[in-house]
Order: structure tokens, then C-alpha cells, then sequence
């Protein structure tokens, strides 16, 4: 799919997964006409540029974002008040600065302060992803059929937000809007606590001593391959969220431990009924999931190449 240009020009902060598949999206279905990169590595901004991701490239985010009329902050959440700082005298008037980060309240309160008057700053989370980072994890289908949600606050401009909800849907996303909180709350059971168990439950895996690693590696079932997967995302991604979601996470970890609990006690007395009875609740809820596109019923035990489009969403 071909659009008329979105927007003029494009500076993405960052050019890990997200950013890499934005340029490739926003360059193969023309919704921009220029690509502005910045990062602070240089050996990844050199990349950048052997895999023609942009059209400049600037370790100095500030030149980057100069005459930008859509500035995406595609780093760690815990880097955009600095990038924000740093960005801010350089902003056009009028431009739309957004970011993709998978919490939102704390993103909100790092960058609002620092946006000058005239810049509409509309917080955003593409919710796709896969364990895989850095600019070659890219590729431009990455967010066909997946949800951005944006968390404007009251009084943002309803053309802007129109504007950045157009590019997103080009991307191939599905837009929803809701408060920044809220999101916080919601992605906390749907991402942050099935990351943070796969972390653990691979890490005890590891320390076991009666399991050798090598068994653990060599009979590993599709169960524990899905965890691995999970756990083996960006780590300081996902530091950056464990920090900045903290009372979501911490309220979602309470709950989790409680219902862990209840499972124990079934176990330990041999509640049959109740342990059947929550393996079939939770089964619809797999259903659910497939009934509404996030996921289809082809069996997959891990077996074949999986396409990357296919990959489960962040």
C-alpha cells in the first residue's frame, strides 16, 4: 500500500526494532519524504546507514529533529527526559513529537515539561515487537494488524492527533486511544508480568542444580521455548519498564501471587475440580485472543521457520 506523504520530514531517536521497522515502513508505503536518524552509538548509526534506513544521519538528536514535523522517540523509556532536554530548542513549531514506549504515565511525566509551546506531544505504544533488537531486527510488516495505543492528554490539538493516528493506521495498525494510566495498568498484566514470570521461571531454570543445563536445553518443551523467547528480549528495555511501571507491575505481581498461591493449596489437597475448572477459563481466554486476529490456531511446536510477521507481539 502507497499513500500520499503523511508527513515532510520523519527524525526517529533511536534504531532499534521499532525505529528500524518504522523507516522501512514509512519509506516502502511513501508516508514520508525524508528519514532523519540519530543514536548515540556510533557503530549503530553506521549501520543505520549500510542497511539505508534514512536519509541523514547525526549522533546529535538535535540536528536530527531540526525542521522534523513528526519526532519519534524510539529509545529505553528511561532515556526520554534526557533526549527530551536535549531535543527541545531544535523542535519546529507545530511538529508532533511522539514516542513508543511500553509505559506511558512515566513517559508523560519525563517529557511534558520540556515541550515547547506550539509542539504537540501525543504519547504512543505500538504494541508489537519481537525478542530480537537493534536496526537489522527491523522489517516494515511489523505492525500490519497490530494495536497503537496514543494517550493525548485533554486539551492536545484534535488535528494533530488525528494526523499521527492517520500514519499509524498506514503502518498497517490499528489506533486506539486511552488514558496514559490506564494504559499503564492494562500492559502490565498483557506484557510487563508474562515477561518478568518468563525471566524468572528461565532464571530458576538455570540455577537448578539436579538439572543440568545441557538437559534443560536438549528437552525443552514448546512451555518453556516460549518462555526463553520472552526472556530473551532487550534487557534494558525491559529494566527501563520495570522501573517506570513499577506500581502497575507491583499491584499486577500482588495479584499473581495470590492467585499462585490459591493454585498451590489446589495441588497440595488435590482440588481436582478447581484446577479443572481454572484450566478452562483460561483456555477460552486463548480463544478469545484468536477470535479477535491477535493470534491464529496453527499449531506450532516449534518445529518450522516462523515468519517474522507471526511473531508474538510485544
Amino acid at each position: 500500500m502507497t499513500v500520499a506523504p503523511i508527513f515532510e520530514r520523519m527524525a526517529l531517536i533511536g534504531i532499534g526494532l521499532i525505529g528500524s521497522s518504522l523507516a522501512q515502513v514509512a519509506r516502502e508505503r511513501g508516508l514520508v519524504k525524508e528519514i532523519a536518524i540519530s543514536t548515540r552509538s556510533a557503530d549503530t548509526l553506521q549501520r543505520a546507514e549500510e542497511l539505508g534506513l534514512g536519509d541523514s544521519y547525526a549522533l546529535d538528536a538535535a540536528v536530527a529533529v531540526e525542521g522534523a514535523d513528526l519526532v519519534i522517540l524510539c529509545a529505553p523509556v528511561g532515556a526520554n527526559e534526557a533526549i527530551a532536554k536535549w531535543i527541545a530548542p531544535a523542535l519546529k513549531k507545530g511538529a508532533i513529537l511522539t514516542d513508543v514506549g511500553s509505559t506511558k504515565g512515566s513517559v508523560v511525566d519525563q517529557v511534558s515539561p520540556h515541550v515547547p509551546e506550539g509542539v504537540h506531544f501525543i504519547p504512543g505504544h505500538p504494541i508489537a515487537g519481537t525478542e530480537q533488537s537493534g536496526p537489522d531486527a527491523g522489517f516494515p510488516t511489523l505492525f500490519d494488524q497490530r494495536w497503537c495505543i496514543l494517550t493525548p492528554a485533554e486539551d492536545t490539538d484534535p488535528e494533530a492527533l488525528e494526523k499521527l493516528s492517520t500514519f499509524w493506521r498506514a503502518c498497517g495498525s490499528d489506533v486506539d486511544t486511552m488514558d496514559a494510566r490506564h494504559h499503564d495498568l492494562v500492559l502490565a498484566i498483557v506484557s510487563h508480568l508474562p515477561h518478568l514470570i518468563a525471566y524468572n521461571i528461565v532464571g530458576t531454570a538455570d540455577d537448578l542444580e539436579t538439572v543440568t543445563k545441557s538437559e534443560v536445553i536438549k528437552y525443552s518443551a514448546s512451555g518453556f521455548r516460549d518462555f526463553t523467547r520472552l526472556a530473551a528480549s532487550d534487557p534494558t528495555m525491559w529494566r527501563d519498564v520495570c522501573l517506570h511501571n513499577k506500581d502497575a507491575i507491583l499491584e499486577m505481581l500482588a495479584r499473581f501471587s495470590e492467585d499462585l498461591s490459591a493454585l498451590q493449596r489446589a495441588i497440595r489437597w488435590g482440588d481436582g475440580q478447581m484446577l479443572f475448572d481454572l484450566f478452562t477459563r483460561t483456555r477460552g481466554i486463548r480463544r478469545s485472543i484468536i477470535e479477535a486476529g491477535q493470534e491464529t490456531d496453527a499449531p506450532d511446536f516449534g518445529r518450522h521457520a516462523k515468519d517474522k510477521a507471526g511473531t508474538p507481539a510485544e
